[in-house]
């Protein structure tokens, strides 16, 4: 299943608005999941940024975007739960994020997400790096920008210890 046609278009137009230079890498699908891809293409796992959709289960419905850096681990049951102030959330599925965000896993990206109300929650270590590489909106493609993007990203919030080492 291929991401809905025009996503990577409103992603890069997203991007160009923030006003921060970056860099499209392409990729393989087939290589598009964090470990193969930063094997294959010679990235640092630590400069590799995962963006993961969660949804809350108790309420039901209430959803989040966490960006980590790929050498650490969400830390959904505590920190997560506490920021969106529910009871019980999990990962969303593949299906669920494709639904919500119009992107497959592999490609889920902060930029371009059209839900008004939806967070989106960034580790204060994605902003210690230089430079990140992060989903590019479908399975074909990365971006890599400075992490400063964040700071203007609207409904971005930077949260010390989303997740754990």
């Amino acid at each position: 299943m291929e991401p809905p046609a025009g996503i990577e278009a409103r992603i890069f137009s997203h991007l160009n608005e923030l006003g921060f230079p970056y860099e499209v890498l392409p990729c393989d699908p087939d290589l598009a999941d964090t470990r193969l891809f930063c094997e294959h293409y010679g990235i640092d796992p630590d400069v590799s940024a995962n963006t993961i959709l969660i949804v809350s289960k108790r309420p039901a419905g209430r959803y989040a975007l966490c960006v980590t850096l790929a050498t650490t681990r969400l830390d959904v049951n505590h920190r997560v739960r506490d920021l969106l102030d529910v009871k019980k959330l999990s990962f969303a599925s593949a299906d669920e994020t494709t639904s919500v965000t119009g992107m497959m896993l592999g490609g889920v990206t902060p930029f371009g997400v059209e839900s008004p109300d939806m967070p989106i929650y960034v580790d204060e270590r994605v902003l210690e790096r230089d430079e990140i590489v992060v989903g590019g909106g479908s399975r074909s493609c990365k971006i890599r920008i400075s992490p400063e993007v964040f700071r203007r990203l609207p409904r971005a919030e930077v949260v010390r210890d989303l997740a754990l080492s």
